[in-house]
């Protein structure tokens, strides 16, 4: 049996080694290495892919969030609304930018931010949410929407997890998750479904103004060489990322079923497991997956953790702190027990390796090493 990994980025690439090494080469050919045409090239793969007007790349998916917040002209105390089980990037440019992050529980079943908690927590302050994508899989989006139309607030998707997720509305209308909101944002780190070999993000959008001021943003606050109109940063996503994102995007699809399809083989296995709650598959979504997360009950976690990665089976934990209890973040507002679901969650989750290349044996030992371990 193949060694296990939690994503194995080395099979992946075996697989589309000559169209990935063509593309690289071409750019060490041609030398250019900052905005070359490759970016041009699959920022307009990105737009068809998605059926969205503006996808403005950059360096990496915190500076995506951080650059769809400057755009916006959100300012120092405005409140932004965001889930408290997430990656901590979520609130960590909410805080960079002085804003107020304010945070609220999930969705037991789907991990996603609970739009009724969305609307308890607004307030005068309230200028923005960013509903996150966990997992894969989009948050309540339609109601979210209804929300942020009824209060005037924007809406910023935290799209990392879910490029290639949908979304279902009551009408029969599917969109992409990343392109409801006013803007979103997304991450191309290695691991994620769609990833270069290095860092790189993006951003999206159908609004023209905001478009063309995150395009100003990105760039020192450029529209104009050297006439810099207000503040910006600088961040870029380079050829050699937009070349490898160019070919891996065409793969896409091919890459999500693939990672249902190791789901499915989860599911049926730990099916009726009174100790094992596998993801709930929304029916408003295309779960595509990015990690495959158990929500263990009456089990001993932690010695589960050691039992399997003993055996060579990676299982982290996504995430062991809410974000209320991090260092960084403590506030006066919150304490311990506010946030009874995602608290839980820290308690109980954890995952298991979740990539396109696993075979049925290696799901096989996986699978029956968690539940000898769970049975015994």
């Amino acid at each position: 049996m193949n060694k296990i990994n939690m994503v194995d980025l080395q099979g992946q690439y075996q697989k589309i080694k000559s169209e990935v090494d063509d593309a690289i080469l071409n750019v060490l050919n041609t030398s250019a290495y900052i905005n070359g045409p490759e970016v041009h090239k699959f920022q307009k793969s990105l737009e068809d892919y998605l059926g969205v007007k503006h996808v403005i790349p950059c360096a990496n998916g915190t500076d995506a969030l951080q650059i769809a917040m400057m755009a916006l002209g959100l300012k120092p105390g405005d409140e932004v609304i965001t889930s408290n089980f997430t990656f901590v990037a979520t609130v960590e440019v909410i805080g960079l930018l002085g804003l107020t992050p304010v945070l609220v529980d999930v969705n037991p079943e789907t991990f996603n931010i609970d739009p009724k908690a969305i609307l308890k927590a607004i307030t005068p302050k309230t200028k923005a949410i960013v509903p996150v994508h966990l997992f894969g899989q989009s948050a309540e989006m339609e109601e979210i929407m209804e929300i942020a139309k009824e209060h005037n607030l924007f809406v910023i998707e935290d799209t990392a997890q879910a490029t290639g997720a949908e979304y279902k509305f009551e009408d029969g209308t599917i969109k992409k998750c990343g392109t409801i909101g006013n803007v979103g944002a997304t991450s191309f780190f290695p691991s994620k479904n769609l990833g270069c070999y290095g860092d790189g993000g993006a951003i999206f959008t159908n609004d023209d103004e905001l478009a063309k001021e995150m395009r100003s943003v990105v760039n020192h606050g450029m529209t104009v060489r050297y006439y810099h109109d207000h503040v910006g940063v600088n961040s870029r996503l380079d050829s050699i990322q937009a070349a490898v994102l160019d070919i891996k995007l065409k793969h896409l699809n091919e890459y999500n079923d693939a990672r249902r399809k190791a789901a499915d083989y989860y599911d049926n296995a730990f099916a009726n497991n009174p100790h094992i709650k596998t993801p709930v598959r929304y029916e408003k979504s295309n779960h595509i997956f990015h990690q495959y997360t158990l929500v263990l009950n009456d089990v001993d976690r932690e010695g589960l953790q050691n039992f399997v990665q003993e055996l060579g089976i990676p299982a982290p934990i996504y995430y062991p702190v809410p974000l209320h209890m991090q260092k960084a973040y403590k506030d006066e507002r919150y304490k311990e027990g506010d946030f009874p679901i995602t608290e839980a969650l820290c308690n109980s989750v954890i995952s298991l390796p979740m990539h396109t290349e696993l075979d049925q044996e290696q799901l096989k030992f996986i699978t029956d090493k968690v539940l000898e371990f769970i049975n015994k």
